[in-house]
């Protein structure tokens, strides 16, 4: 029996060495992307910190974190702030705020709404929200 052999605690341990190995992975894939993303970085400034990471692998992720950790976090919440701007975009159809305002007129030209509301929404529609 093969589970005989696997005490609790080398199960525990192993599960602990796994764990380890994917943090230790994603700190290199982040690591990696943050080299690649930043655009402040010359082109051999970048191949020496991928070269530093890929000989002194520990070593290179602890001074990249510790040299450049703080516009690492930066440059992340950006990327973020583009990602959450884009799916709002996205979700909204495609439509632009011009487009909007354009429909938002021929309503009001029709009758449908009054100016008050009009400019309500309009108002709404260049602070950037859509919500009621």
């Amino acid at each position: 029996m093969i589970s005989a052999q696997w005490q609790f605690g080398d199960v525990l341990l192993s599960m602990l060495w796994l764990f380890l190995l994917v943090v230790w992975f994603w700190l290199l894939i982040s690591i990696f992307a943050d080299i690649f993303r930043d655009r402040t970085t010359s082109g051999w400034a970048k191949a020496l910190w991928v070269v530093f990471v890929l000989v002194f692998p520990l070593l290179g992720v602890l001074v990249y974190l510790i040299v450049r950790g703080r516009d690492m976090a930066e440059r992340a919440l950006r990327q973020q702030e583009a990602d959450r701007l884009d799916a709002r975009d996205t979700a909204r159809g495609g439509v632009s705020v011009a487009d909007e305002l354009t429909r938002l007129a021929q309503l009001r030209d029709q009758g449908v709404i009054d100016a008050d509301e009009f400019a309500r929404i309009k108002a709404r529609l260049v602070a950037g929200t859509t919500q009621d």
